[in-house]
């Protein structure tokens, strides 16, 4: 089949269980699409990994002990550790590295079937929110290859969007998989905080990150999402002890008398107006689907950029202090000491992102200062939550824009870092909260750019949301629209 690359998730398994098609027919084909690296988007790839996970896929259909994603490819963002391909989480101080054990976001995966294309690129320890950030050059957009993806997980947007990946692995600390699904067009969830394990998962900031899965429907991520969640206290401190769901099932579910609520905060000043005309298109055909709009607000939506980059690099300069040339990674050739050594191998091997967030960190924990700034963040984080809980009396679903414009091309934020932190307003609040969030595809903005719907629910509402998106999904097309070539 010459058009393996463009089927579903759920498409790919069905002919896979039927034996239409072989896994490493599959397998082959998609490593055949990945060749030469197209958009930058693989930091490794290994065929010979590849199609041996195939062939015991193969082996598994045939004698009926097969998983239910069986020999659907699936490609890693590089954050998730592996034992078969090097993981280096986008930084020149990890080049090389090769993990004793995979996390468990990709064990469970394997688990169920699925197998392994390669190691996506990303921002270094997924801080940025374009991709430029990477230590191996920046991702391309598949849309228009002069502007980015969306950070961090832009590798991972990239490869569903161009077609080299059916389905990938993200993770959204404060937007990261949803703000790229949107620049890319296509669809990604970020679940309730603990539901999917951390372990294995190299840290920025462990109060906010969190796994999920990226396609180009709702209804394959839900796919992907009943197999990567589920508790995994013995490893994962941050583990929820909730037992697996099957967010397939309630995906056709009528949304007749649901209730969105639409945060007046999300659609005020600096909301570029292609973007708006998109969303409120979007929100027009939940009117029609039985859907009622409910005008809320979150009104300290603002405050969650200062919050974020006050949080977020103070637990990153704790994790990133691991990372000193001791015990693995990237050491400095010459040095004089144990000191020397420690700051010659941190300059050498982080990325100007990574230092100035490791440095804003040690700032707002240091000495007199953690009271007047972290401590406030902290309170005001808790605020954040509230005003989400206040707005989940009045609505089921919360809606609005992913990001305030559609992708922007390489270089514009060059000098200026906060212009790129101002890109995640709209979702940084449900990552402080440590609410589920997604983003769906809802139509084309200036250059004919995607347009991404953010869909935010309440604790452990992933269902609601996927059965929301999926129902949008049937009325219109914006998900099944690929960039030009694909």
């Amino acid at each position: 089949m010459s058009d393996l690359h463009n089927l579903s998730v759920k498409a790919l398994a069905r002919l896979l269980q039927t034996k239409e098609v072989s896994a490493v027919e599959v397998a082959t084909r998609f490593l055949a699409r990945m060749g030469g690296n197209p958009h930058n988007a693989f930091l490794d790839i290994d065929s010979e990994v590849t199609l041996a996970q195939a062939r015991a896929s193969d082996a598994k259909l045939a004698d009926g002990t097969a998983g239910p994603l069986e020999g659907v490819p699936v490609a890693h963002k590089d954050v998730f550790v592996t034992r078969e391909f090097a993981t280096t989480a986008g930084s020149k101080i990890l080049s090389g590295y090769r993990s004793p054990f995979d996390a468990t976001v990709v064990q469970r995966l394997r688990t169920a079937g699925m197998v392994t294309l390669g190691k996506l690129n990303c921002d270094e320890f997924a801080m940025g929110s374009a991709n430029e950030n990477s230590a191996y050059g920046p991702v391309q957009n598949p849309w228009d290859t002069a502007r980015v993806p969306g950070g961090s997980s832009g590798g991972s947007a990239a490869a569903v969007a161009a077609g080299l990946a059916p389905a990938a692995t993200g993770t959204d600390t404060g937007g990261s998989i949803r703000q790229p699904a949107s620049f890319c067009g296509i669809t990604g969830i970020k679940p309730t905080y603990g539901r999917a394990s951390r372990y294995g998962m190299i840290a920025y900031a462990s109060s906010l990150d969190q796994a999920g899965p990226m396609a180009r429907s709702a209804e394959d991520c839900a796919l992907l999402l009943s197999a990567m969640c589920g508790a995994d206290l013995d490893r994962d401190s941050t583990s929820l002890d909730m037992p697996t769901e099957d967010f397939a099932a309630s995906l056709n579910n009528s949304l007749e008398g649901l209730r969105i609520g639409i945060p007046k905060e999300f659609f005020g000043e600096g909301l570029h107006a292609d973007v708006r005309a998109a969303v409120d298109g979007a929100l027009r055909e939940y009117e029609k689907l039985g859907a009622k709009l409910v005008p809320i607000s979150l009104p300290r939506t603002e405050l969650s950029i200062p919050v974020y980059y006050i949080i977020a690099p103070a637990e990153a300069s704790s994790n990133l202090s691991r990372f000193d040339g001791v015990k693995f990674g990237h050491r400095a050739k010459d040095y004089t000491d144990l000191v020397d050594m420690y700051k010659k191998t941190r300059a050498e091997g982080f990325g100007n992102e990574v230092k100035r967030r490791i440095m804003t960190g040690a700032y707002v924990l240091s000495h007199g200062y953690y009271d007047a700034y972290y401590l406030q963040a902290q309170k005001i984080r808790r605020m954040i939550a509230d005003d989400f809980q206040n707005a989940f009396k009045e609505c089921d679903v919360i809606a609005g824009p992913v990001a305030p414009s559609v992708a922007w091309k390489f270089g514009e934020n060059a000098n200026d870092p906060v212009a790129d932190y101002l890109a995640d307003i709209f979702t940084l609040p449900a990552s402080l909260a440590g609410l589920p969030g997604m983003s769906v595809p809802a139509g084309f903005g200036a250059g004919n750019m995607p347009v991404g719907l953010q869909l935010i629910g309440n604790y452990f509402k992933e269902a609601q949301l996927l059965n929301a998106a999926h129902r949008l999904q049937q009325a219109t097309d914006f998900h099944l629209r690929k960039p030009e070539g694909i």
